[in-house]
């Protein structure tokens, strides 16, 4: 796969922790070099699937340079620095830059919900405070109450260093229009979508499921480069199970922590509040979506 500033294929990381909450470094280490023996060319540190709602900015900026030391040498590292406050995203942009990270994450500002122009303007601030670093927008409105309009992504793909887009809305119309219009690498940013977003020429993938799937998903993005439509369906049809158990069983964290535990690449599954694992036939679905796509 022609490889990109971000990766092709990419996983959110989950942030292993100890039992008493506190974060799990070595543990991190780990997951970050399986990933990267396991079909991954980027990784995602500091995303919502590493629950960085309730992690402390030391604590990103420590998770950010543990994946650098342990395989920024073989995949690009992105770490998410997005928040509701502009200042505060600038400032995380340029520590996690300083910390060794490839490209930046930027999310939508959530519950404040912005207006247009005033997201435009915390884009090319935060994108600004990176220093020339790749920038990959995320448009999640589910999440944060504000989607990004076609003619908001238009303008964004103009601001300098922004680079790409990760796609959590899913109006593949719009997204058909918008790689066709800009220059823009756009990311399906929802497993449920991989294929649909690939097939009609998304770049690659940010993903949940990759913390158990990534060689797979390889297979899938190398598949849809060659024309073997046939073969990237067969990998999709093959991990609907395992999708379904991950994505549409509770929170993503919640299930991509315990799939880790089980297959014992993680030593525990603790969350933080107001994550916390799920009750036994969560885990037994789990158990059940991994079998039937062949991950256990």
């Amino acid at each position: 796969m022609e490889s990109t500033p971000f990766g092709r294929v990419i996983t959110a990381m989950v942030t292993p922790m100890h039992q008493d909450g506190s974060i799990d470094y070595e543990g991190l280490q780990r997951l970050a070099v399986h990933l990267a023996d396991h079909g991954h060319d980027g990784l995602l540190v500091n995303g919502t699937t590493g629950e960085s709602p309730t992690t402390t900015d030391d604590e990103d900026y420590a998770c950010v340079q543990a994946v650098v030391e342990a395989v920024g040498d073989r995949v690009s590292v992105m770490a998410g620095c997005g928040t509701n406050d502009t200042e505060h995203s600038a400032r995380a942009a340029r520590e996690m830059v300083a910390r060794g990270a490839d490209s930046l994450l930027v999310v939508t500002p959530y519950y404040n919900k912005p207006p247009q122009d005033c997201i435009l303007e915390h884009f090319r601030l935060v994108a600004e405070a990176g220093d020339g670093t790749p920038v990959m927008l995320y448009d999640i409105p589910g999440r944060t109450g504000t989607a990004l309009t076609t003619d908001t992504i238009r303008r964004a793909a103009e601001i300098e260093h922004v680079k790409a887009l990760k796609d959590a809305k899913g109006d593949f119309f719009e997204a058909s229009r918008l790689m066709a219009e800009t220059d823009l690498l756009w990311y399906s940013g929802d497993d449920i979508v991989n294929l649909a977003h690939l097939a009609q020429g998304a770049t690659g993938i940010v993903s949940v499921v990759g913390h158990v799937a990534g060689d797979l998903y390889a297979e899938m993005i190398a598949a849809v480069d060659s024309g073997d439509l046939p073969l990237a369906r067969k990998i999709h049809t093959r991990l609907i199970p395992a999708v379904d158990a991950i994505m549409h069983t509770s929170q993503g964290a919640i299930q991509a922590k315990a799939a880790l535990k089980m297959l014992g690449i993680i030593e525990s599954d603790q969350l933080r509040m107001p994550l916390r694992q799920g009750p036994p036939e969560h885990a037994e679905r789990l158990r059940a979506g991994l079998t039937a796509s062949g991950l256990i």
